[in-house]
């Protein structure tokens, strides 16, 4: 067995834990009558829970290490999903009968305006007719820095080797925000490796990504919370139908 490339082992450290969300996207996959695509799909945190639960999913990302480890995943699993790497702002696929396109956790927020406004023409292009667009937005984002009590790391043992991914700062840019990370690496022989990490998310209003979701011919519906945790801001879904 290959091993796991250090890209998949960051994502699914700083973004695999989180699951305050998994009620909301199983009660729309539940209710979606269709095959269901995952906007920023990553290693699977979503597309391979609703798969377990029966649903055929189509799961899209940037990252094509992220989606074969996802296909591994899968496989192993013999579960019915298929991978496609392409730009969420952007995207062309064969099919145009999702029930159901979500975009989870800080997908929107890592495209800039112009990559949002065209992932939003990209799902109304894709969604069934009645079908649902999910999308969420994180509305407050509170700056901190090493002067205040810092989050807890996100860590993982693997094969004897510690991973220890530290958020340290998150700074205010205006438009966007900032998190820094400090990331380390300890062997079970004791060598220390470590490294900064550097994520920029654009702050996103609700009200913009409808407006911009009825430009795109999508209607509005009532907007859906998810629930805040201990480490893990509240955060809002928006609801379009196509």
């Amino acid at each position: 067995m290959s091993p796991v490339s250090e890209t998949v082992i960051w994502h699914d450290i700083e973004c695999g834990q989180y699951d305050a969300d998994m009620p909301l996207w199983r009660e729309l996959a539940a209710a979606a009558q269709g095959p269901i695509l995952d906007v920023g799909a990553g290693t699977g945190r979503v597309t391979l829970d609703l798969a377990r639960r029966g649903h055929e999913v189509v799961a899209l990302d940037i990252d094509p290490a992220l989606l074969a480890e996802l296909e591994l995943r899968a496989r192993a699993e013999h579960l019915n999903v298929r991978t496609v790497v392409a730009d969420a702002g952007d995207f062309t696929l064969e099919r145009r009968d999702f029930a159901l396109v979500m975009a989870p956790m800080q997908t929107v927020h890592l495209l800039r305006p112009t990559g949002r406004r065209g992932f939003l023409r990209c799902a109304r292009t894709h969604v069934a007719p009645g079908g649902h667009v999910a999308i969420a937005i994180v509305e407050t984002m509170e700056p901190f820095d090493d002067q205040h009590d810092l989050p807890l790391p996100d860590h993982h043992l693997i094969d004897g080797t510690l991973y220890s991914s530290q958020p340290v700062a998150l700074r205010d840019h205006g438009d966007s925000v900032v998190i820094e990370r400090l990331r380390q690496i300890v062997t079970s022989s004791g060598q220390r490796r470590a490294s900064d990490d550097v994520l920029r998310l654009d702050r996103v209003a609700i009200e913009q990504v409808e407006a911009e979701g009825r430009a795109a011919g999508l209607w509005v519906l009532p907007g859906r919370m998810i629930r805040q945790t201990e480490n893990y801001v509240g955060t809002t879904a928006v609801m379009l139908r196509g």
